[in-house]
């Protein structure tokens, strides 16, 4: 009894000192683990510091999609400082920044690595129409008192679109199309408070762009009164209503004016009631 009762103690004792050496060999092996990884977290954080990673200038941002606005224009509407890491540029909130200012309708953000770079793709707000004020206008908040339109209403400013790409012109009529808009601005103008009519402006704008006559300028001064300058001569058209496309199929029948009567002398065309439109000729003195 008394030698098993040894032996155990001893195998006990035994058991004891290889468990203290299997804590100490995993206390030790945590602690290098953990170094391990410091070191690498900390060899990453160096090596994303360097400037390797950096965008230092503009010139490594590259802009694709526009045909309007200049590379100048969009890099100034994105909230980019330099230097900056490229890991630490978030793609999504760029571009959300790009679409909510500026006429840009669509951007995408891709982040590149080898070299570090970005490529900014955008799809444009292309302008319809330049607006001016009137006489008594008052302009957008934080806009100029001149600027383009685009078929939704957006407001964009003139500089928004360097001028060598201002050399070709349009105006709407029947030749107008998605594909001509591409490579021209219009020069259809629209006169008037721009908060007047810009909710009006994109059912409006969608009317008048099938308008087999040309319309060279719109006079919304006075909303009880909506001029168009046609290549028929003045139109009235009283306030702006559903009847407008019924009001623009009349003005379409009346291309044969310009061979029956001299354009020069009539003073407008009012076409306020569709059913009964009316020649004005002025009174002869």
């Amino acid at each position: 009894m008394a030698s098993f009762a040894s032996v155990s103690q001893t195998e006990l004792g035994r058991r004891r000192n290889q468990l203290r050496r299997q804590r100490r060999l995993k206390l030790v092996q945590g602690i290098w683990q953990t170094l391990a990884v410091s070191s690498l977290a900390g060899g990453l954080l160096w090596g994303l510091s360097q400037p390797i990673w950096l965008i230092t200038k503009p010139e490594q941002v590259k802009v694709e999609g526009n045909q309007w606005l200049s590379d100048r224009a969009v890099m100034n509407a994105l909230p980019l400082s330099y230097p900056q890491s490229v890991w630490g540029i978030q793609p999504q909130t760029l571009a959300q920044k790009l679409e909510s200012t500026g006429p840009i309708a669509k951007a995408k953000v891709i982040r590149h690595l080898f070299p570090p770079s970005l490529t900014i793709e955008i799809e444009e707000r292309l302008p319809v129409a330049i607006a001016q004020p009137g006489a008594q206008s008052t302009r957008p908040q934080g806009t100029q008192a001149t600027g383009w339109i685009d078929a939704k209403g957006g407001w964009m400013s003139l500089e928004s679109y360097t001028a060598d790409k201002r050399s070709r012109t349009t105006s709407i009529g029947n030749t107008l199309s998605g594909d001509r808009l591409q490579h021209s601005m219009p020069t259809l103008k629209v006169i008037g408070r721009f908060e007047i009519y810009r909710n009006s402006w994109p059912q409006f704008y969608s009317v008048l762009s099938r308008s087999a006559v040309k319309v060279f300028e719109v006079d919304w001064q006075n909303p009880g009164n909506l001029i168009l300058k046609t290549e028929l001569g003045t139109v009235h058209l009283g306030p702006y209503s559903s009847r407008m496309a019924e009001q623009l199929t009349i003005l379409d029948k009346m291309r044969q004016l310009p061979k029956q009567l001299d354009i020069s002398q009539i003073a407008y065309i009012d076409l306020k009631n569709p059913a009964s439109p009316m020649i004005h000729i002025p009174e002869q003195k």
